[in-house]
């Protein structure tokens, strides 16, 4: 199915629904849930996904899994989806927080396979044994780091969320504290209990964050100028040490693009 609302298909008694949906460059899919978890790949473009726990960068051919009725909202930057809504009865094992993940050749070649799938596609045969060699190849995946959670309490989130928007390497924790009322001592140790992380270690992971949707238009020099780093070889390191693989393999897709088309998720 393509292009078609989850809402005029989720009635539909099969386990997995296989969308595929094209969106304009920029568009936001507001805050919403759905019934089922969600397996969204992005088969071009960037995603950004929030939640109230958190953000996940989703790079260019990999996927998000998104648990049952988690409300989420969802930067679409150039992106053609292959989507799953899967029926939550069926997969105890799916996460319980939103989880990036690579999509090996085989899992991709399924997707597309299974969005050219009818509503009331067969249970037997070719279509079904597809639909559940689909997750059984998704149980497998291992979980990337594109992720920073986002604190509870509503001024520290406020910052974080600022902060996501535009990152800027001259913020300091000084700053931030004077923005909260308190000293910089109490406000570290209070960023630190709500995140797991001091505020310059997050905002540092932010900010690599940050770099994936900006290598699509710019190159490795200027993204790592453009965030603060002080040499493409100091921005190389930090996001190779940080999310394992370097920046170049997110910039050689960054002229990817999905067709002018956009449906609801």
């Amino acid at each position: 199915m393509r292009n078609v609302s989850l809402a005029d298909v989720d009635h539909a008694d099969r386990i997995v629904l296989p969308i595929g949906t094209d969106y304009p460059p920029g568009h936001v899919l507001d805050w919403h849930e759905h019934r089922r978890a969600q397996f969204l790949y992005g088969a071009t473009g960037v995603m950004v996904v929030d939640t109230a726990e958190g953000t996940w960068t989703v790079p260019p051919e990999r996927a998000v899994l998104i648990p049952a009725a988690t409300r989420h909202r969802v930067h679409m930057l150039g992106v053609s989806t292959r989507s799953l809504y899967v029926e939550p009865s069926a997969i105890p094992w799916w996460p319980a927080t939103c989880t990036v993940v690579n999509v090996p050749p085989l899992l991709r070649e399924l997707l597309l396979a299974a969005v050219e799938f009818e509503i009331d596609y067969s249970l037997s045969g070719r279509e079904g044994t597809i639909a559940a060699l689909l997750l059984h190849e998704i149980a497998e995946l291992a979980p990337l780091p594109f992720h920073v959670g986002i604190p509870a309490a509503a001024d520290l989130a406020k910052l974080c969320r600022e902060y996501l928007a535009a990152p800027d390497a001259g913020v300091t924790n000084a700053a931030w504290a004077a923005r909260t009322a308190m000293s910089e001592r109490a406000f570290t140790r209070r960023f630190r209990w709500e995140t797991g992380d001091s505020p310059a270690v997050w905002r540092a992971r932010a900010r690599l964050l940050a770099a994936v949707p900006l290598l699509r238009s710019a190159s490795v020099s200027e993204v790592g100028a453009r965030l603060g780093y002080a040499s493409p070889a100091a921005f190389t390191a930090a996001f190779t040490r940080t999310f394992g693989m370097p920046p170049s393999r997110f910039a050689a897709s960054r002229r990817s693009g999905g067709p002018n088309r956009s449906r609801t998720s």
